[in-house]
């Protein structure tokens, strides 16, 4: 019989040191609101995920993480034919094009990038299926999840931080008007400039991520970034009117306002 319940009650945390500490082999299911993770285990080590549609064949996995481009992908893809993962891993690696380390850091960061995703899902329904595996051309590794929960519990604390400080993605963001602010004398990585090259007070923070086919934790990692370094602001998008809330308050009062900072101002001086 199947391990099944919501994660209101029980955690992926939880969940991963159940599958840990019982040396679980079987497949974790996972529905979110939006989508729905696999994740496989073999006697208590990770070895496996896929994330809902995304594309997690190692073609799909070496492309995103940089290790050819789309187009690169496509020819692969073209004269691959029907060979699985393992035959197609194993050419790779034969032609010279990458090494067997390239193929399996490229597996290792996809896998756990889906589970530590897993960790900031609070709302959905869980199933764990035991003795089920992936399928056998898939390529797996074999991963200790004791350091897999510890690093999960800082993407926790980290994505409760940037939810407070970005909590809106259907809001947008412009570059900031600043005669010593220059974007191009920043040191920014690939993911950062696909970003910026969105930035635009049409596009909101939420299309933008999925333009560049990135979670929400992701987005929000690269934009409270930029906005640290100055380099852009929270803005409201084009064309979104005002709440109606909003629209019935008063102007500010600009005297009483620095009034009332320079009085608070000089009870700190006080204390």
């Amino acid at each position: 019989m199947a391990l099944k319940g919501n994660l209101r009650d029980v955690t992926i945390t939880q969940l991963l040191n159940l599958i840990n500490l019982a040396r679980k082999t079987g497949t974790l299911t996972v529905e979110g609101p939006k989508e729905v993770a696999w994740v496989s285990f073999n006697g208590g080590k990770l070895i496996y995920a896929q994330l809902g549609n995304e594309d997690g064949t190692l073609i799909g996995i070496l492309t995103k993480a940089g290790k050819m481009t789309p187009k690169q992908a496509q020819v692969i893809r073209t004269h691959a034919g029907d060979k699985r993962d393992k035959e197609l891993g194993l050419l790779l690696i034969n032609a010279g094009y990458l090494t067997q380390q390239d193929i399996l850091i490229g597996i290792r960061k996809y896998v756990l990038d889906i589970v530590y995703q897993l960790f900031t899902w609070i709302d959905g329904f869980f199933r764990f299926d035991a003795d089920v595996l992936p399928p056998e051309d898939s390529i797996t590794i074999r991963l200790n999840l004791e350091n897999i929960i510890m690093e999960g519990s800082r993407h926790v604390q980290e994505w409760e931080y940037l939810q407070e400080e970005i909590p809106n993605l259907n809001m947008a963001l412009n570059f900031v008007e600043r005669p010593d602010a220059n974007i191009r004398d920043v040191q920014l990585t690939v993911e950062e400039w696909r970003v910026v090259s969105y930035i635009n007070p049409k596009n909101t923070i939420h299309q933008i991520a999925k333009a560049n086919k990135m979670n929400d934790l992701e987005i929000r990692r690269i934009v409270y970034g930029l906005l640290q370094a100055g380099l852009i602001d929270i803005v409201r998008p084009e064309g979104m009117s005002l709440p109606m809330q909003a629209r019935r308050l008063p102007p500010v009062d600009k005297k009483k306002q620095t009034s009332l900072v320079n009085r608070l101002i000089e009870r700190i001086r006080s204390m």
